[in-house]
């Protein structure tokens, strides 16, 4: 029996989308006029966050290749034969061709097929492994890869009026997530029951907020005591002790969209030296919200929170940039890496900019006041400087749970 390399699944009806279709075209057009001024004849997207950005679909990896081709007159979805008609339903501007396991590298043969005759052809080079490079050049034969990646991270970096609005929502979600960690958190209890509660929170708002998106991928990470050292440590199943220092971290995820809410807390009470830290780093907090503005260079912003941290004697211990780019990213893929409030990034602030403020420092165990301190707000730049959307509160005054 022979069996198909490629295949479509054209299977029920196309799903109440994300954004408009307006939205989902003007991305579109830009893409497209991108691509016309650096003459290039295709695009072919692999990356989680550009995949999702230009056609609302977020796909699972689970060892498979996916992809986003777009020329000036098709706009295809690239899939695997596992996922059904899914990715269908979430493309509504183009089509959807489907690769199957049947034979080796079907994916490459579905983009050969989109790319016939095509010289010019833009890849994301930040994405693309050297083995996927090398397969991509054997099926499209004689071309020219260029780089996608950078001119459509400077697309997602401005985002628009639906953009803010679903990322205003999630940074509202992740409130409700921070509360209900805050209302879990007691002596004795373990750091995965504090986290479900806030995720179970998240997921429910959502689904009230957005009752036709699918909810998939909002998580929580609580950390408490050596735990908190990391801003990225998952949940363990140690138990909060009184005198704890906490981190709460909410990660709703709308779309592919992620917002987040990251706080400092204590159990029961702080100890002088932990007071003191804390306040160190809201004071870098409360001011790294003043300089975000039209207009102020990422790294100057970095600069001047540097020397507050060097006025307390605590740079040693800052352990990342203060802040990023807001949109379509997650713990798992991409972000806009022009956008970040470190030394090395020199982009200038403009309105409709989303970005974090999120000051760290780490004082090791076994020291006076030992343990992660993180605050975390996200602000929307506009024409006079930048709303903060972040409604739960922060410091010594609100934080230390009792």
């Amino acid at each position: 029996m022979q069996l198909p390399s490629l295949i479509e699944i054209p299977n029920g009806q196309k799903v109440f989308p994300t954004f408009s279709d307006a939205e989902m075209q003007g991305r579109l057009a830009c893409l497209r006029k991108a691509m016309a001024a650096n003459d290039i004849d295709a695009v072919v997207m692999t990356s989680y966050h550009n995949i999702n950005y230009f056609s609302d679909f977020v796909y699972c990896k689970f060892g498979r290749d996916y992809g986003l081709v777009v020329t000036q007159d098709r706009f295809t979805t690239v899939t695997a034969n596992i996922d059904g008609g899914q990715p269908w339903r979430r493309n509504r501007l183009g089509d959807n061709i489907v690769y199957t396991d049947w034979q080796k590298d079907n994916f490459f043969k579905a983009v050969k097929q989109l790319c016939e005759g095509r010289r010019r052809v833009g890849v994301e080079f930040d994405h693309l492994t050297l083995q996927n490079q090398q397969k991509f050049l054997a099926a499209l034969g004689e071309v020219e890869l260029v780089d996608i990646g950078m001119p459509t991270m400077q697309m997602r970096m401005i985002k628009s009026a639906e953009e803010i609005a679903l990322i205003r929502q999630g940074a509202r979600v992740a409130d409700v997530g921070g509360v209900a960690v805050r209302d879990a958190i007691t002596a004795g209890v373990p750091e995965y029951e504090v986290a479900l509660a806030g995720q179970a929170a998240m997921v429910r708002e959502i689904a009230k907020t957005y009752p036709n998106s699918e909810l998939m991928d909002t998580w929580v990470w609580f950390q408490s005591g050596i735990n908190t050292d990391g801003a990225h440590n998952p949940v363990t199943s140690r138990r909060v002790q009184p005198g704890d220092i906490l981190s709460l971290n909410t990660f709703p995820m709308i779309s592919g969209y992620y917002t987040a809410l990251e706080r400092t807390l204590f159990c029961e009470h702080a100890s002088d030296e932990h007071l003191r830290l804390w306040e160190a780093n809201c004071e870098v907090h409360r001011r790294g919200q003043e300089l975000i503005k039209p207009g102020v260079r990422c790294c100057d912003i970095a600069h001047e929170l540097n020397d507050i941290f060097a006025k307390h004697d605590l740079l040693q211990y800052r352990t990342f940039g203060y802040g990023h780019s807001f949109g379509t990213l997650s713990h798992y893929y991409g972000r806009e890496a022009g956008l970040e409030l470190r030394e090395d990034i020199e982009t200038v602030l403009e309105p409709n900019m989303v970005v974090s403020m999120e000051p760290m420092i780490m004082v090791p165990e076994g020291r006076p006041g030992a343990g992660g301190y993180r605050e975390h707000d996200i602000l929307v730049v506009n024409e006079h400087g930048a709303e903060n959307i972040t409604g739960f509160p922060y410091g010594p005054e609100h934080n230390i749970i009792k």
